[in-house]
């Protein structure tokens, strides 16, 4: 092993055509594949470092010692990586989000994406694209796609190694901006990996799976063709598919909040009446409302005058993961 310690940056996404609901729980791969883009600028910063003086895990998140069910799953991870390297040393981890974790922002994307990184790095494996974004969706079904850069498909794939994320067009493809409406910073109380459990206990499930393909294809075909209006019309469609899974399921999911519905309504006045923006919600309250690179400053403003929205971040198209 020619070095421990490794630092990786890796980057948010959001998907424009939702991942929610898992075929086999245990290696998280999906009922449906999925879209997204990268998000610029959103990042965890992990570094990990495998020391023999270790008796155990050290995880450390936002500058808190991670204990529980956050401990766990790291811990739990990083033993993928370990059996693959044929290595038994303990790991001290350090991860930082430079965005709310755990409100609708992919803060797990962005976090196993850059811990399968910096922990395959460290203990001097060298993974193919594919494999890095298969080894990161074990640790979170999303982490697969904040791997590869840019536009990204996920997909479905038959078993852990054919289900991975690959770009299908480069962050520079399409001026696309993310104007994240923040209406709560709240940690859920329902985290997604719960959520993809009850999935299949909705009524509407079976239907959401079963329209995902043509949703993919026309999302895809409208980005590659810079189509904004068949592009926002699949988005918001797929965004409310899956949310009407949520709030069907048992126990059923309310994500939404008063200001999430001001910020959905306006969003589609707005563009009712000329500005090219939609709405896209993850399995928070907050709000990613994507537009034209050109029209960012307008729709930002327009947000921040909206009750119930506290702040608003921003995110062009981004990059890969990468060790720093």
């Amino acid at each position: 092993m020619a070095d421990n310690k490794a630092t990786a940056h890796a980057q948010s996404n959001i998907a424009f055509i939702k991942y929610w609901g898992n075929r086999d729980d245990r290696l998280r791969l999906p009922v449906s594949g999925s879209l997204s883009m990268n998000l610029d600028g959103l990042t965890t910063t992990t570094t990990v470092t495998f020391d023999e003086a270790l008796a155990e895990d050290e995880i450390t998140i936002g500058g808190v010692l991670a204990t529980g069910n956050a401990a766990a799953r790291v811990s739990d991870f990083l033993d993928q990586v370990r059996h693959r390297a044929a290595h038994e040393l303990k790991a001290r981890v350090q991860s930082e989000n430079n965005f709310p974790t755990g409100a609708g922002i992919a803060s797990s994307a962005s976090a196993f994406a850059a811990l399968a990184l910096a922990a395959s790095r460290a203990l001097g494996l060298d993974l193919s694209e594919p494999q890095l974004s298969a080894l990161a969706r074990l640790g979170s079904g999303s982490a697969s796609r904040s791997v590869p850069g840019g536009y990204v498909e996920w997909y479905v794939g038959d078993s852990h190694e054919t289900s991975y994320a690959e770009s299908f067009a480069p962050a520079e493809h399409w001026d696309l901006v993310d104007c994240v409406a923040i209406v709560s910073t709240r940690h859920k109380e329902t985290g997604s990996t719960e959520g993809h459990a009850i999935a299949q206990t909705s009524p509407l499930q079976a239907a959401r799976v079963q329209g995902a393909a043509v949703r993919i294809a026309t999302c895809k075909e409208a980005i590659l063709m810079r189509d904004f209006t068949k592009f926002a019309d699949v988005v918001e469609l797929d965004s409310t598919v899956m949310h009407s899974v949520m709030m069907t399921g048992t126990p059923p999911l309310f994500y939404w909040q008063p200001a999430t519905l001001t910020v959905m309504e306006q969003v589609r006045r707005w563009r009712a009446g000329g500005l090219p923006v939609c709405y896209t919600i993850d399995a928070g309250a907050n709000v990613h409302c994507i537009c034209l690179s050109s029209d960012v400053d307008e729709v930002e403003t327009r947000l921040r005058d909206l009750d119930g929205v506290n702040n608003v971040l921003r995110a062009a198209a981004g990059g890969p993961a990468r060790i720093v």
